[in-house]
């Protein structure tokens, strides 16, 4: 097929895209019907009105900072857990029983391949270095595997916590065969549903798509809020009905501390009769680069860090916390209800952000051009974009040290959110438990070791413990295993029950 006299060349030129065929010729047959498969799938015009506007707002909005439009998350609607202890029980209980009776399912955001990272795998099949060598996956799989066993034990019948896996083009096939070969870690596969975020062509300054190479569109993800259009148009919210799931946990899988369809963050958000809640953290320093969970004009969004003066994020409330600081986790709740309106009604309505980034293209003359400077835009929706439009928002606080601990960047000197720091706060917390159970750490000396680790030079290690999500999903369970019992470095509590790893990995 000569596309030069075809139906898609005709649509190219009307779109300003005609440049797109300008190396037709030098391509070999196979390479040609991939180009023409790759441009048939594609709405021309709706991505030069996703440019359009996208680059419109990015514009106009830029400099100006919104410190006089916002208000803080005010307490009627934040549920704490340091400042509502009373209440805890109750809300675990409540999502309990909804998890017992099958109406939660764990929406995953996976699509992000490890590059930063130094691999070209997807970020969740990565080795963090923990002494069991588990990856983000099988510690989420198996949080998942034993919440269900709680609720079964509760409740005495039979329940299922569908996981819905959303991964991009570029890590799907490699996701679902990882997930084939370890057996889907014990889950039932028919309970784990993959599939795969939309991508967008990147685009240049004058809204021109980008060849990568002379057959090859410059394609990206279009952001984990691309996750709305994804639901609808591979039919996931149909498999939610068709399930009777009535709530849905989405998190993002490079967190090692996630508590997966956390009980306790789901009866609360039941129990106020939310459509939509996020799950933060305090910010405490009122520079860290993270957005946060505040009203602007009425309504709930996440501010960027870089929306804002430092007037503003350094402004302190009366008890002397941050008056701006739920820091956003990328961990939310929505009624089926509400994510089936975002997805029919919504999502059409929200604005694509601007990402400026340095594209490699092709030159005229057919050559790859590796720019050193931005040279053109990659679009993205963002997962929290759709809280202006919950009637009943609530927000969960939890603490830092027990639930947040991203894997972001290679190791390297000071740097933040490495395998390294994701590590330690695994074995930190595994610790904390280890202590509220009862047990103890003795060092080489026969030594109790402080509960409370000395900071004083800030080189201190955590003591080396992991406990299996199998035995405990939250700490619970695990004062008959270790009350009254001292234990040397590296404990390890799994299915085999409680064993020291001595130097030599014996």
């Amino acid at each position: 097929m000569d596309p030069n006299a075809s139906e898609l060349a005709k649509r190219l030129a009307e779109a300003g895209q005609s440049h797109l065929l300008q190396f037709w010729k030098e391509l070999d047959p196979e390479e040609q019907s991939a180009l023409t498969l790759d441009l048939q799938g594609m709405d021309f015009q709706e991505i030069n009105g996703f440019f359009e506007k996208a680059t419109e707002t990015s514009g106009s909005s830029k400099r100006e900072k919104m410190d006089a439009r916002l208000e803080p998350v005010p307490r009627e609607v934040l549920g704490s857990v340091t400042r509502d202890r009373e209440s805890l029980k109750d809300w675990e209980e409540a999502g309990l029983l909804c998890i017992s009776q099958s109406k939660v399912a764990v929406l995953l955001l996976a699509g992000g391949q490890g590059t930063r990272l130094g691999v070209s795998y997807p970020k969740g099949m990565y080795d963090v270095g923990l002494p069991s060598h588990k990856t983000l996956f099988q510690i989420q799989a198996e949080r998942i595997f034993k919440l269900q066993q709680l609720a079964e034990q509760k409740h005495k019948i039979k329940c299922c916590l569908p996981w819905y896996i959303m991964t991009s083009g570029r890590t799907m096939q490699s996701t679902k065969d990882y997930f084939s070969r370890h057996s889907y870690f014990g889950l039932d596969k028919n309970n784990i549903i993959f599939f795969q975020q939309g991508m967008l062509p990147a685009m240049d300054y004058s809204g021109k798509i980008i060849l990568e190479n002379k057959g090859k569109l410059a394609m990206a993800p279009d952001g984990n809020g691309g996750l709305y259009r994804a639901l609808r148009n591979q039919g996931i919210m149909d498999d939610m009905e068709r399930r009777g799931v009535e709530f849905i946990h989405v998190y993002c899988v490079d967190n090692i501390l996630v508590k997966v369809a956390d009980p306790s963050f789901v009866g609360f958000c039941v129990k106020k009769g939310a459509d939509c809640g996020a799950k933060v953290v305090e910010k405490t320093n009122p520079t860290e680069a993270v957005g946060v969970v505040c009203k602007v004009d009425g309504r709930y969004r996440v501010v960027e860090y870089s929306e804002i003066t430092l007037a503003t994020a350094e402004k302190r409330s009366a008890d002397g916390r941050l008056m701006f600081n739920a820091g956003n986790v990328a961990n939310h709740f929505f009624s089926f209800s509400f994510l089936r309106d975002v997805v029919h009604k919504y999502e059409p309505e929200l604005q694509h952000h601007v990402a400026q980034k340095k594209i490699p293209y092709v030159g005229t003359e057919g050559q790859l051009i590796k720019p050193d400077k931005p040279n053109g835009i990659k679009m993205e929706k963002f997962v929290f974009d759709i809280f202006q439009f919950a009637k009943t928002f609530v927000v969960y606080e939890v603490l830092r040290e027990d639930e947040f601990s991203p894997l972001k960047n290679a190791e390297s000197q000071d740097a933040k959110d490495t395998p390294t720091t994701a590590r330690h706060a695994l074995m930190s917390l595994h610790h904390r438990w280890v202590l509220n159970a009862g047990g103890h750490f003795i060092d080489e000396n026969g030594r109790q070791v402080p509960a409370i680790p000395s900071l004083k030079d800030g080189t201190d290690l955590p003591i080396k413990c992991e406990i299996s999500p199998l035995v405990s999903y939250g700490g619970e369970g695990l004062e008959e295993l270790v009350k009254g019992r001292e234990f040397h470095a590296t404990l390890m509590i799994d299915g085999n029950g409680v064993h020291e790893l001595v130097k030599n990995g014996v």
